[in-house]
């Protein structure tokens, strides 16, 4: 490949014969039409293969294309480049006087990869980022283009499709009014009589943080829109100086808090763009099971917290709103997700997300797409209940098998 490509945490090394970066649609439809295994390369915040073609395919990267944010005031929607990262849309978006309903904890992940993994953000009634599209365009194996909308019955498996459809071109997405947003961190929790569903829906968005060296958490994220009345968070007293989730990491790479109100692009996220997110040093893993299970779930987790802790640097509890894309981690329930930041160290964290995973079990806990997991291909099947129509759009789109690799054979079977 003339260079030695990996994610950004560093712990993948992609194997693929060539990258390329083609610099119109013209060039993208020829390179795909050649007939080479295709696999497109996001902003590089996988942790595993899922983007990773094999030794005999291409890697494409979009990042040459034009940046295009097309905002339509009028309609409240905009379409968005392929290539495009959260922090350029969200910034293109609030200068129309507009938003997305959502974010990631970090604007520097692409707008493509992130809805094609699953990703999302945190609340009750916030489904994840996949939700808001309403339309994707797609380049096919053969080089032809296709768009699929809401009201195409192939839908539901066009937008978290795991690249397995085609290259993803531009999306469009419903936006709203504008607003602004408070965040607020507050101090240790315990999970005894924890009333989750009370915490969870005390804000906009609540993001709840434990290194499980204790039983309980040792901050909470609220983050409240300020045009809607808020009863406080009585459960927990307010900290007294900023904090970054990841203990030790500076917290002036974090976005503003103390409930100072801001625009919700420069709230949502955790991690400000202009600074590396997280720790950078890292391996990750997360699982999404039914809200319900949250307190049970807690509880299984902190069975084995001594366990998780010595290769642990924070784990963080969120909530999306169900969705309907057949493969998005949340399909067809109100989700919890456990995200784990562990130490770079996968030969020491690798047991131990099987311990998780375990632990979990009982829940049907469904594992992010893009993160590091270790449940087996025919168990992973059957928490999709619609994987087999998925699998039959994927067939239907992609005969040949250009956008397969190993990651998504082994999970379509």
């Amino acid at each position: 490949m003339g260079e030695t490509l990996r994610n950004w945490a560093g712990n993948v090394t992609y194997s693929a014969k060539e990258l390329r970066r083609p610099e119109s649609l013209g060039a993208l439809r020829s390179l795909v039409a050649r007939g080479d295994r295709v696999r497109v390369l996001g902003s590089g915040h996988s942790f595993n293969l899922i983007a990773d073609p094999g030794s005999e395919g291409v890697l494409l990267s979009l990042t040459a294309l034009p940046p295009s944010v097309e905002v339509d005031a009028a309609a409240r929607t905009v379409r968005v480049a392929g290539g495009v990262r959260y922090a350029e849309l969200a910034r293109a978006v609030h200068g129309r006087g507009l938003a997305l309903p959502n974010m990631a904890s970090l604007p520097h992940i692409s707008v493509a990869g992130s809805v094609a993994t699953g990703t999302h953000g945190s609340g009750n009634t916030n489904g994840s980022l996949a939700s808001p599209v309403r339309e994707v365009e797609l380049v096919l194996a053969d080089g032809s283009e296709l768009t699929v909308g809401r009201d195409d019955a192939r839908f539901g498996g066009a937008v978290t499709s795991l690249g397995a459809l085609g290259v993803v071109t531009a999306l469009t997405l419903d936006l709203e009014p504008d607003f602004e947003v408070a965040q607020q961190v507050f101090g240790p929790l315990p999970f005894a009589e924890l009333d989750f569903e009370a915490v969870s829906a005390s804000a906009y968005s609540v993001s709840l943080f434990t290194d499980w060296r204790q039983s309980g958490f040792v901050h909470t994220w609220v983050k409240r829109r300020t045009d809607v009345p808020w009863d406080g968070f009585p459960w927990a007293e307010p900290a007294t100086e900023a904090v970054h989730p990841v203990p030790g990491m500076p917290a002036v790479n974090c976005t503003q808090q103390f409930g100072v109100p801001g625009p919700w692009h420069e709230r949502l996220p955790h991690f400000r763009p202009e600074f590396t997110p997280s720790s950078g040093s890292e391996i990750q893993s997360e699982y999404l099971l039914p809200r319900t299970d949250a307190v049970a779930a807690l509880a299984a987790l902190d069975a084995i917290r001594g366990t998780i802790a010595p290769v642990l640097q924070i784990c963080e509890v969120r909530t999306v709103a169900a969705d309907g894309q057949w493969l998005s981690p949340a399909y067809g329930r109100d989700t919890v997700a456990f995200h784990f930041t562990w130490v770079d160290d996968a030969g020491a964290v690798l047991p131990v997300v099987r311990r998780i995973e375990e632990a979990l079990a009982p829940f049907g806990a469904r594992p992010h797409w893009g993160k590091v997991f270790a449940v087996p291909a025919g168990v992973l099947r059957a928490r999709y209940p619609r994987l087999g129509e998925f699998a039959a759009l994927a067939s239907a789109l992609d005969p040949a098998g250009t956008f397969r690799n190993a990651f998504v054979d082994e999970v379509l079977g």
